[in-house]
């Protein structure tokens, strides 16, 4: 095991709580439709996939610490696929199928067997080459692989007909889920992380990297797990009992 890296703590911890902003502010746009001014809808549009791709660098970067990735994967997937079962009783509206849980349940999974074989790739030449992989592969989901305005070439339309194929990236047109993270790109930005986190496991970065300056941030970053899960039933019971207080339409009471 490598030296704890106390700077990827502290930003996850970050990113949980910039998380919570944005769940908080989810809630209140498109759970309980209040009508917030243009610039918050502009600032979160921007947030959204950067702490989602924090997350999922970060989840990539602390594969290289795991004893188990398989174990590890195999738990997130678990708990995401609690959290489809219950967004689809509960708020069918907000149905998660293929979340980031589900993704990144995959991800480590995939990562416990490739691993090992990832690893020997140098880690400035995995970074470079799994970035570009992403950066060309983002746009699969809307059907086209490349950039948009600058190239793109269109992806057969018949490989999108198959509703099975969502967790590679591939929706029907059927396919809904509130929040969708597909194997295609979102994997090579884990992998990228992974590259990234081999150096950092090394002990050659700076030694700022491995302190820790900011306790209460570590803290969070390292359990972060229950960090994602617990704000957002609290955040939904809280905006309930304010919702019914001030005389707005509730979703559960």
């Amino acid at each position: 095991m490598g030296k704890r890296v106390g700077i990827i703590d502290e930003i996850r911890g970050i990113d949980y709580i910039a998380m919570i902003i944005f769940h908080l502010y989810y809630d209140l746009a498109f759970v309980y439709g209040i009508d917030l001014p243009h610039p918050v809808h502009v600032v979160m549009s921007y947030l959204q996939p950067l702490i989602a791709g924090t997350f999922i660098v970060l989840a990539g970067i602390s594969s290289n610490y795991s004893s188990n990735n398989f174990k590890r994967g195999a738990v997130y997937f678990f708990i995401a696929m609690m959290m489809t079962f219950v967004t689809a009783v509960v708020m069918p509206s907000e149905l998660i199928v293929f979340g980031v849980l589900h993704f990144m349940g995959i991800a480590a999974m995939i990562y416990g067997f490739a691993g090992r074989f990832t690893e020997r790739i140098p880690y400035m030449f995995g970074i470079f080459l799994f970035v570009i992989l992403y950066v060309i592969t983002m746009y699969i989901p809307q059907g086209f692989i490349g950039f948009k305005g600058i190239f793109s070439i269109d992806m057969p339309s018949q490989i999108y007909g198959h509703y099975w194929l969502f967790p590679l990236g591939l929706p029907s047109d059927s396919f809904y889920s509130a929040d969708y993270f597909p194997l295609i790109p979102n994997i090579f930005l884990f992998f990228a992380g992974a590259s990234l986190g081999v150096y950092f496991k090394s002990g050659k970065a700076s030694k700022g990297f491995y302190m820790t300056r900011f306790s209460g941030m570590a803290f969070l970053g390292r359990h972060g797990l229950w960090i994602y899960l617990l704000p957002q039933p609290v955040l939904l019971l809280i905006l309930e009992i304010i919702m019914k207080l001030t005389g707005h339409q509730t979703v559960f009471l």
